[in-house]
């Protein structure tokens, strides 16, 4: 089963093969990963593969990052109302 990578039209790279690749290489090696390991990655696409490749698993990474951001804040927000009230 495949996953479609959709990228933004805005995007310099809206049309090459590579940062799609990159992107979709990125939410594959999240499924096993923490975003650590994913930023380290990162920087070894970087280092390693072409700038559309790279640009793309980095976008990725940092959406991950965001989520993650964003999740925390959630919970966080749970956690706080769901204490049982205080006489």
């Amino acid at each position: 089963m495949t996953t479609q990578t959709i990228d933004l039209a805005t995007n310099g790279f809206a049309h090459d093969p590579d940062y799609s690749r990159g992107r979709a290489d990125a939410y594959d090696a999240s499924r096993t990963r923490t975003n650590d390991q994913m930023t380290v990655l990162a920087g070894m696409a970087a280092d390693h593969a072409t700038l559309p490749y790279a640009l793309g698993f980095m976008d990725r990474v940092i959406e991950l990052r965001l989520e993650q951001d964003a999740v925390a804040g959630a919970e966080t927000e749970l956690a706080w109302t769901d204490q049982p009230a205080r006489t």
